[in-house]
Order: C-alpha cells, then sequence, then structure tokens
C-alpha cells in the first residue's frame, strides 16, 4: 500500500512546474509529481530533485495515492483540451473534498466551467493564475488564485509560502474570488503586460530615431528612469537588452527581427472589454501593434514608397528624454486605470467581489509588470474600496496633471516625426475623451436616430427615458426598439 505522505501533488514537469516543485520543496513541502513522459520524472528524481523531498509516480493511481488528504493536485499543463483530459483521467483516484488545481494560462471561462462541473462532483477546484516566468516560478512568483473558496484555507499555506514578497513582506497571493476570477485576474495581468511593453518600444522608437540616442544612451536612460517613478521589472530588463552586445561586439537588439509573437492573452483581454463595452484601449492598441509588426514585407515595401519624414532632432536630448518619461508614465497610469475598471465590470457581472488594493498587492512582486507604481494603487483602493477609476484618486489625478503638458508634446513630436505611436496617442484620447463633460456622441445619436429611428435620450429630460424624431418629414413616428451590445 503507497503511504500518503506528500503535502502536494503536480503533474507536468515543463520548465515552470519543476520551478515551482523545487520551490514548494525548498520552502519545506513534500512534493509528490508525474508526467505523461515517464521519463522526465526519472531525469527530474536523479537531477534537480535529487536530495529534495520530491517523489516521483509513473501511474497516476499510485500518484494520486501518495497524496495527503484532502489531496492537493496541482497540472502545469499546456491549456486548453490537455487540462480537462488530464482532469478526466484523475477522477476515479479522488474523493469528495480533495482539490484539483490548474496553475496554466487557462481562459477563465474554461475555469468557470472546470469550476461548476467539479462542484457537482465535489471536488474543490482552483484555477491560480502565475506570473513571473521560470525565475519566479523558482524564487517567487505572483500567484492569483481563484476557484472554490472551500480549497482556499488548504493551498494558502503552501501558495503563500512559494510566492514574491512585497517589500513589506506581504506574501504575493491572497484568495481572488469565486469560479474563474483567478484566471481572469491574470488574463488583465497580461493584457496590462501588453500595453506596458508596447509603451516602453514606443519609447525606445521615439528616442531612437527620433532622439538618436546611441544603445549606449537608451541603457543609461532606462536606468536612470528605473530610479524614479517608472522603476519596474520591464524597465529594469529593457536597460539590460540595450547594454547587451553580440558576440562580434555590436547590440544584440539591433539584429532582433521586428516582428512580435503573441500568445493570446492579451486578446483575450481586448476580446472581454469589447464584449462587456469597456473602453480597453490601450490594450487593444497594443495587441493590434503586434498584429502590424507581423506584416513585416508589406512594411518594409511601404517603407520604400513613403520614406521617413525629415525633422530635426531635438536640440536639448535631456528635457526630450524627460518629457517621454512623464509621457510613458501618464499613459502607463491610462493603461492601468482601464485594466482596473474592466475588472471592476467583471467583478460586478460575475459577484467575484474583487479586492482591488489585494490584487494590486500581488502585483508589486515576482510578475512581469511589478513595479514601485502599484503601492500607489493599492493605497487608492485601500482609501476607496469603490474607486471608479483611478484617474480619480487625488494622488494620480496629481500626476497625470504634471505630466499632461510633456505627454501633448511627445505625441505631437511622434505625429511630426511620423513615428507610430499607438498606445501613447490612444492613451491621450482616452484620456480626454473621459474628463470631457459633453462628448460629441449626441450628434452620433442624433445620426443612428436619423438612419435606423435608433431614438435618443435628451438633456431636457429625466435618464431612461428614449425620443425619437422624424427627421425629414417622410419618415414614420414609429422607432426601432432600445438595445446595447
Amino acid at each position: 500500500m503507497v503511504q500518503a505522505k506528500a503535502d502536494i501533488g503536480l503533474i507536468g514537469l515543463a520548465v515552470m512546474g519543476q520551478n515551482l516543485v523545487l520551490n514548494m520543496a525548498d520552502h519545506g513541502f513534500v512534493v509528490e509529481v508525474y508526467n505523461r513522459t515517464f521519463s522526465k520524472v526519472d531525469e527530474f528524481l536523479k537531477g534537480p530533485a535529487k536530495g529534495k523531498t520530491i517523489g516521483g509516480s509513473h501511474e497516476l493511481k499510485v500518484f494520486v495515492a501518495s497524496l495527503k488528504r484532502p489531496r492537493r493536485v496541482m497540472l502545469m499543463v499546456k491549456a486548453g483540451e490537455a487540462v480537462d483530459e488530464l482532469i478526466e483521467q484523475l477522477m476515479p483516484f479522488l474523493e469528495p473534498g480533495d482539490i484539483v488545481i490548474d496553475g496554466g494560462n487557462s481562459h477563465f471561462p474554461d475555469s468557470q466551467r472546470r469550476y461548476e462541473e467539479l462542484k457537482g462532483k465535489g471536488i474543490l477546484f482552483v484555477g491560480a493564475g502565475i506570473s513571473g516566468g521560470e525565475e519566479g516560478a523558482r524564487h517567487g512568483p505572483s500567484i492569483m488564485p481563484g476557484g472554490n473558496p472551500e480549497a482556499w484555507p488548504h493551498v494558502k499555506p503552501i501558495f503563500q509560502a512559494i510566492a514574491a514578497k512585497s517589500d513589506d513582506g506581504e506574501p504575493c497571493c491572497d484568495w481572488v474570488g469565486d469560479g474563474g476570477a483567478g484566471h481572469y485576474v491574470k488574463m488583465v495581468h497580461n493584457g496590462i503586460e501588453y500595453g506596458d511593453m508596447q509603451l516602453i518600444c514606443e519609447a525606445y522608437d521615439l528616442l531612437r530615431r527620433g532622439g538618436g540616442l546611441t544603445h549606449e544612451e537608451l541603457a543609461h536612460t532606462f536606468s536612470e528612469w528605473n530610479k524614479g517613478a517608472l522603476d519596474s521589472y520591464l524597465i529594469e530588463i529593457t536597460a539590460e537588452i540595450f547594454a547587451k552586445k553580440d558576440t562580434d561586439g555590436k547590440p544584440l537588439l539591433g539584429k532582433i527581427l521586428d516582428v512580435a509573437g503573441q500568445k493570446g492573452t492579451g486578446k483575450w483581454t481586448g476580446i472581454d472589454a469589447l464584449d462587456r463595452g469597456m473602453p480597453l484601449t490601450l490594450i487593444g492598441e497594443a495587441v493590434f501593434a503586434r498584429c502590424l509588426s507581423s506584416l513585416k514585407e508589406e512594411r518594409v515595401e511601404a517603407s520604400k514608397i513613403y520614406p521617413d519624414q525629415k525633422h530635426v532632432k531635438p536640440a536639448d536630448k535631456t528635457l526630450f528624454c524627460k518629457q517621454i518619461a512623464e509621457a510613458l508614465y501618464a499613459s502607463k497610469i491610462i493603461s492601468y486605470a482601464q485594466g482596473f475598471m474592466l475588472m471592476k465590470a467583471a467583478s460586478e457581472e460575475h459577484q467575484w467581489k474583487l479586492n482591488f488594493g489585494s490584487i494590486a498587492l500581488m502585483w508589486r512582486g515576482g510578475c512581469i509588470i511589478r513595479s514601485k507604481f502599484l503601492g500607489k494603487i493599492k493605497q487608492a483602493y485601500d482609501k476607496n474600496a469603490q474607486l471608479k477609476s483611478l484617474l480619480l484618486d487625488p494622488f494620480f489625478e496629481g500626476e497625470v496633471t504634471r505630466c499632461i503638458p510633456s505627454w501633448r508634446q511627445v505625441v505631437s513630436s511622434g505625429a511630426l516625426m511620423g513615428i507610430a505611436l499607438p498606445c501613447f496617442g490612444t492613451a491621450l484620447s482616452f484620456f480626454d475623451g473621459y474628463r470631457t463633460a459633453a462628448s460629441p456622441a449626441n450628434l452620433l445619436q442624433a445620426q443612428r436616430d436619423f438612419f435606423g429611428a435608433h431614438t435618443y435620450e435628451r438633456t431636457d429630460k429625466p435618464r431612461g427615458q428614449f425620443f425619437h424624431t422624424n427627421w425629414t418629414g417622410r419618415g414614420g413616428d414609429v422607432s426601432s426598439s432600445t438595445y446595447n451590445v
């Protein structure tokens, strides 16, 4: 008979799975591992796991039997059908009260469905978003667990032990909410990551093509930025990228093809925002910028027809760099404001009761978007848990107001230089639209009513009353039904 000795079991020994197991063992937990390819189990046990509190099985039945009750089984496999197939294979060996944890990059509707299906069978499902890459998994990731709340007391000691810690020692892991909430928050995290990366790329393009900075000057500039308000993991590694030389002593970055890849989480965020009617403009533009980058051959052809705009390099490079830093900071505030607005809408629809201050804390360490800036977001939601937008918080109001002159100058300079700034530009447009009390949407509603009898509301009548005008005198007085998608 197999002795139940392991605190948790993990299936899937790719690099993320292996590093999480080693992290758990380092924190005093006994871990049992399983992989569909048995040789991976043996190689892991003889290699990185040797001498640690880690065991391995070649059979799922034996693997499950080795776990203490309630059994905690963590899946680190490719998102999609593989997760469903593995859960189905596990079911004969599980019993009510056991816990299945999906730590992959699953789409939140899948996690919501698995939560419901397993709840009906007495199994507690947890969808845990994990960020930080290989290094984070090994030394402390950001973990965003959601699903069945009954599971949280049983996985909390393990997750909070292995998670990254913020500057004040708090674990970057807390319960997010029911159902698919954990993977939803991870999805939005990844969408914000898309936005951050594109904003940095646009700043790089302005500095390089607009300002004529060398790779050495770029490395120095980003290193300096990392000491102030822009202090973050992505700014830090970007400085290192600029400084990296190839074997011939030339900058490696200059030899990397400008065609961006993507795995889909940014696209999921954009689609979800469209479904909810939320103006997530910056992340949407970041996704489209990657799509545009993939049209390499067409871009090369177009560049021959439409050459670069001739422009004078800025006379004061120091001032130019300062303006770009402030524009980057303001645009970043917009990106996070939009992301939290989206999560607020999802939380209300699904009744997840997301704690936005807690989410900001979870992102302060271990994850790709970790930054000093997130501490201010936590403070904003700690002061006002019902905050509608970060732009309405006094601190962020002051920061954005301070950056507006530079922000407008940078976006204008990009347009005059012929340098594409999709995220800088849309961030400023969103800000100007958000702060506009009387928008031109009244004309849009008039147009809709003119050609489609879609009705409109009036400024001199209570909200919720709809009217139709026979604009030409030839149309009828019957209006279309009123609805929004």
